[in-house]
């Protein structure tokens, strides 16, 4: 029995994540209720998690627990993101890069056992989060190319639970041949200290390392990408297959991207804009969020608590 002086947790949990089953939920309730006061609530449309985050960190709750996809992480941090609650991350997608990265088991069960333990020792951090357009993100932000390879992905949602990775791999190549423009620029960066790049093809604006995962293998760009520092922007001046091809093999050996002609890398980045007079494709966290013409991202320190295992 939970003592009547428990902290109080809220579980969100994304039924429809292709992790996520009747079965593991009441596993992961049951960890959790052993040292915590738990109430379990469903999401069911777009911003619904963030909305359920907002009201238990207004109402003082110590710890809110995210169990879906990097989506549903995502609108969770941006309602608790700036207060005293604590988020405990619980993966139930196909990919779960920000749990990943965190050392957290990608099964729930184990992982929600590890959280429960977290809150019993009462081990929390403070860690730094990016931020576009006012909208937090957790790990990292593509624009273009990438973005473009989302939104395909998205427009076969149901596939998506089943499929997984391969789905990922097919919307690239397919993207790459005939989805997006590989023939002009299509956005700008300014940085902070004035410099430009006029020809942005691809730009991942990363908060942490790795990028993504591919089954177990981590596509680690920028190391210097950490909770602990600022962002790293790594920006694609072509989409030529050489040199596509040539960044991929590089991360998946865990090689860092270099800075080059081709390739621009900025680190400990305070900032940066990305404009255009062409709408261009962004996703957050893997959140295909549309088109737009202008980005404005900020590094926003010591702003999540986090349980950490």
């Amino acid at each position: 029995m939970v003592p009547s002086d428990a902290l109080r947790l809220l579980l969100i949990v994304n039924s429809f994540a292709s992790s996520v089953t009747a079965r593991n939920t009441v596993l992961v309730q049951q960890a959790l209720g052993a040292v915590a006061d738990v109430t379990t609530v469903e999401t069911n449309r777009r911003g619904h998690a963030t909305r359920f985050a907002h009201d238990a960190a207004s109402r003082g709750v110590e710890v809110v627990a995210a169990f879906g996809g990097d989506g549903t992480l995502n609108e969770t941090v941006n309602g608790i993101a700036g207060t005293d609650t604590a988020l405990a991350v619980l993966p139930g997608g196909s990919t779960n890069v920000f749990a990943r990265i965190l050392g957290v088991p990608n099964d729930p069960v184990p992982a929600a056992d590890l959280m429960a333990d977290a809150i019993k020792r009462e081990s929390t951090r403070w860690v730094g989060l990016g931020s576009v357009n006012r909208r937090y993100f957790c790990f990292h932000t593509g624009i273009g190319f990438d973005a473009a390879v989302v939104g395909r992905v998205e427009g076969h949602a149901t596939l998506k639970r089943w499929a997984g990775h391969p789905l990922f791999v097919w919307a690239g190549l397919t993207t790459w041949l005939r989805g997006y423009d590989r023939h002009r620029p299509h956005f700008g960066l300014a940085f902070p200290d004035g410099a430009e790049i006029p020809d942005g093809y691809f730009t991942i604006v990363l908060n942490s390392d790795p990028y993504t995962y591919l089954g177990n293998r981590a596509l680690s760009l920028a190391p210097a990408a950490d909770l602990d520092r600022g962002l790293v922007t790594i920006t694609f001046r072509t989409l030529r297959a050489r040199t596509m091809l040539g960044a991929v093999g590089r991360a998946l050996r865990g090689t860092p991207v270099h800075h080059g002609r081709r390739i621009d890398v900025h680190t400990d980045l305070s900032g940066v804009e990305v404009t255009s007079e062409v709408p261009f494709p962004y996703q957050v966290d893997g959140d295909y969020l549309g088109d737009t013409r202008r980005l404005s991202f900020r590094h926003e320190p010591d702003v999540l608590r986090l349980l950490v295992p």
